[in-house]
């Protein structure tokens, strides 16, 4: 098994007791799906997310690409600038995603675009996430994935390729308003940024909240120290966050463990995560 991280071994180990007896009926999973669910590292190249995907393929031109490359460049740094205040980076987060549709749409973004994505093999789930999968569906198990990708309407025929869709599994990510062609028209409504998935309450999508409401038991998974405020709004008896940090261990392990009960390291696999639910669940 890879590197994992307890930051709390006593608490760690109550927690999870309370879980037991709970079992399946009182839990439910909240995740990330960028470098969370997939790997950060496809053949030892640092692949990123979705629209890192977009940008970095020949999906659109490549005027798309610089364009695109060029947001990052100003952006990205912003978003990990340690000094810039929450407020200062969700108003920098928020002017990023607006440029970054207009930027799809102008190039005739479309459903198509989409399923190109996918089929690029650059997008891979982690080691062992067969198994997450298959010990959700034996135990009915909900998992809400709660994503900022440009591209979140890619995650479903993702989870459909892989053979991993099931009724028991619910997407809250950006999407986009079609024409009759299939072209994206505008972003629905709200944005989802890394930095808001605080204000992104499941209570906002009843259909979700129903299935999820009287599972008390959470256990979030994440990679970014932001995605820890997926619970906000929600009322739970127990909660274990998983932390996925992927690189720059070193530099910072000190922050994820404030943040995140347990940390598994390297771009690991889903064994931990698979070992931790089948003692919740047996």
């Amino acid at each position: 098994m890879e590197n994992i991280i307890i930051a709390n071994q006593e608490k760690f180990e109550q927690i999870k007791a309370e879980m037991k007896k709970g079992g399946a009926l009182a839990l439910h999973i909240l995740a990330d799906f960028d470098r969370t669910l997939t790997k950060t590292f496809v053949n030892q190249k640092k692949v990123g997310s979705l629209l890192t995907v977009l940008r970095e393929s020949n999906i659109l031109p490549q005027e798309y690409r610089q364009k695109s490359q060029g947001l990052f460049d100003y952006y990205h740094p912003l978003e990990i600038d340690g000094l810039l205040s929450k407020e200062e980076k969700k108003k920098m987060m928020a002017e990023w995603w607006s440029k970054a549709f207009d930027l799809m749409i102008s190039f005739g973004f479309n459903k198509i675009h989409l399923q190109k994505i996918i089929d690029t093999g650059l997008v891979e789930f982690r080691e062992k996430a067969k198994e997450f999968f298959e010990i959700l569906n034996k135990n009915d198990i909900p998992l809400v994935i709660i994503s900022a990708s440009g591209a979140g309407e890619a995650i479903g025929l993702f989870l459909k390729k892989q053979g991993f869709l099931s009724d028991d599994i619910f997407v809250i990510s950006n999407s986009f308003e079609w024409d009759k062609q299939g072209k994206a028209t505008r972003p629905k409504l709200p944005v989802i940024h890394t930095l808001i998935k605080d204000e992104i309450l499941i209570k906002e999508f009843p259909e979700i909240f129903a299935k999820v409401e009287s599972r008390k038991n959470v256990i979030l998974l994440g990679d970014n120290i932001e995605d820890g405020a997926m619970t906000e709004g929600f009322e739970y008896d127990n909660l274990i966050k998983i932390g996925f940090l992927n690189e720059k261990v070193e530099e910072n392990l000190g922050a994820y463990k404030k943040y995140f009960d347990a940390i598994i390291l390297n771009d690991g696999s889903m064994d931990f995560v698979n070992k931790f639910l089948r003692e919740i669940t047996s």
